[in-house]
C-alpha cells in the first residue's frame, strides 16, 4: 500500500512539472504578442507591463529547477522519468530565454518614433506570428508527447530564418536611403532578431521532446543561423 502512495506521489511531482512548463509556455507566448503589439502601435505602458511581466518566468523556472533537484535527490530516477526531469529543467530554461526575447522587444518601443513605413511593422508582426505559431505547436508536442510531428519544426525554422533575412534586407536599405533612418531602424533589426531567436528556442525545445521519448538525439539536419552575415554591403569586403 506504501509502494502505491509513493508511486502516485511520485506521478504528481512529474505532472507538476509539466503543467508548470505548459504555464510557463503559455506566459511567453503572451509576453512576445504584447511585446509585438507594444512596438506596432508605439504603446509604452503596454511595453512597460511586458517588462514587469519577465518576473514571472524568472520565478517559473526557479521553481521548476528547485523541484526538479528535490525530485531527483529524492527519488533517483533513471531512464525515462530522469530524461523527464532534465528535459523539464532545459525547457524552461529555454522559454525563459523567449520571455527574456520578448522583454527586449518591449525595451525598444521607447527608442522607435513610429515613422517608419508600414511595411516594416507589417514584416515584424509577420516573423512573430510564424515564430509564435512554431513556440506554440512545439509546446502542443510536449504536452501530447507526439514526435512523430517534430518534423515541422526545421521547415518552418527555414521559413523564419528567410522572413528574417528579407526583413533584414529591407532594414537595410531604409538605413542606407536615409540617415535619419539609422537609429529607429537598428532598433527595429535588434527587435527582428530578438524574435527570430524564439524560432531557434522552439527548435531547441523540440530536440528536447524528442530526447525525452526516444532517448536519442534528433539527427543532424542543417547548421543553425541566418543567411544575413552573407549580405555585402558597399564598402565591406566578404566574409570567408
Amino acid at each position: 500500500m506504501q509502494s502505491v502512495h509513493i508511486a502516485s506521489a511520485y506521478d504528481e511531482e512529474l505532472k507538476f512539472l509539466s503543467k508548470r512548463i505548459a504555464a510557463m509556455g503559455g506566459h511567453a507566448e503572451r509576453m512576445v504578442e504584447q511585446a509585438v503589439a507594444a512596438l506596432v502601435n508605439i504603446d509604452h505602458g503596454l511595453a512597460q507591463k511586458v517588462i514587469q511581466d519577465d518576473l514571472v518566468l524568472d520565478e517559473g523556472q526557479r521553481e521548476i529547477d528547485d523541484k526538479a533537484i528535490i525530485i531527483i535527490a529524492r527519488r533517483q530516477p533513471m531512464a525515462t522519468d530522469l530524461r523527464e526531469i532534465v528535459g523539464a529543467i532545459r525547457i524552461s530554461a529555454d522559454i525563459e530565454r523567449v520571455g527574456d526575447l520578448g522583454k527586449n522587444v518591449a525595451k525598444r518601443v521607447a527608442s522607435v518614433d513610429g515613422r517608419q513605413p508600414n511595411s516594416l511593422f507589417r514584416g515584424l508582426e509577420a516573423l512573430a506570428n510564424l515564430a509564435l505559431t512554431q513556440l506554440k505547436e512545439v509546446l502542443d508536442v510536449y504536452a501530447s508527447r507526439s514526435v512523430e510531428r517534430i518534423g515541422f519544426v526545421r521547415d518552418r525554422d527555414d521559413q523564419i530564418d528567410a522572413m528574417y533575412t528579407s526583413l533584414f534586407r529591407e532594414l537595410l536599405t531604409y538605413m542606407m536611403e536615409d540617415p535619419r533612418n539609422i537609429t529607429p531602424c537598428t532598433h527595429l533589426l535588434f527587435c527582428a532578431k530578438n524574435i527570430e531567436r524564439i524560432g531557434d528556442h522552439a527548435t531547441n525545445i523540440a530536440e528536447t521532446i524528442y530526447y525525452i521519448v526516444t532517448g536519442d538525439q534528433m539527427p543532424p539536419d542543417r547548421p543553425k543561423g541566418d543567411k544575413t552575415d552573407q549580405i555585402v554591403l558597399p564598402g565591406m569586403v566578404p566574409a570567408k
